[in-house]
């Protein structure tokens, strides 16, 4: 008998979701957090995330704003698996996202041997997270559609990795400037010839603000 070839595991879809300012900034210059959706922006957002199954941020921002990473008003089956992309183990034990509101599983590299209560801890890669990997894992565990919340040098390797199918920015109606105030991408950044292409799909009025939606462009 012919034995069956195993089917090939698909990696979860990855969307990008963030709010800036008009001037493309995402806080202050003091890199402090600021609220820039809308009412309507936060609903969408609530919307967005009961549709994944994981939220996936890095580390940065865990220390800078501790968020909770949960949906409000669900239980923890019902919410998604937290996922903290941590290279050497510098999540606080006192952080929210090790509530008991969700499961947490927080991404170190292959020699970072902290352990923490209330999360898993998955490790790969040498030198830098390997997120094809830890796309397979969340793949293995049943995830099919992952959302990257921030920061900006996380959602910069997604996009350098060639992950980000869907990008949502909500632009607000506040200017913050400042050379050293944070962007929705960070990170090395590309050349001209090598930028990340999209397609915008959709353009909308939302509040006080708008919301574009882009698909990433393949080829073929």
């Amino acid at each position: 008998m012919h034995q069956l070839a195993e089917s090939p595991i698909v990696r979860p879809e990855v969307l990008v979701n963030c709010a800036m300012s008009p001037d493309g900034k995402i806080a202050t210059k003091e890199r402090r957090q600021v609220r820039i959706s809308s009412e309507e922006d936060r609903k969408r957002v609530k919307k967005l995330r009961s549709s994944c199954g994981a939220i996936l941020v890095g580390v940065g921002t865990i220390l800078a704003d501790d968020p909770r990473l949960t949906i409000k008003g669900e239980g923890k089956e019902r919410n998604p698996l937290r996922v903290v992309l941590d290279p050497r183990g510098r999540t606080p034990d006192e952080a929210m996202v090790l509530d008991d509101r969700a499961r947490t599983l927080i991404v170190t590299l292959e020699a970072t041997d902290k352990v923490w209560n209330g999360a898993e801890t998955f490790r790969c890669g040498q030198d830098a997270i390997d997120l094809d990997e830890l796309m397979g894992e969340l793949a293995r565990r049943g995830v099919e559609r992952v959302m990257v919340e921030g920061g900006g040098e996380t959602i910069w390797r997604f996009f350098k990795a060639g992950l980000v199918d869907r990008y949502f920015v909500y632009i607000g109606d506040r200017v913050f400037g400042g050379r050293e105030a944070p962007s929705p991408v960070d990170g090395d950044g590309f050349r001209s010839e090598d930028a990340y292409r999209l397609r915008l799909v959709s353009c909308q009025r939302c509040g006080a603000g708008v919301l574009l939606s882009y698909e990433a462009e393949r080829d073929g």
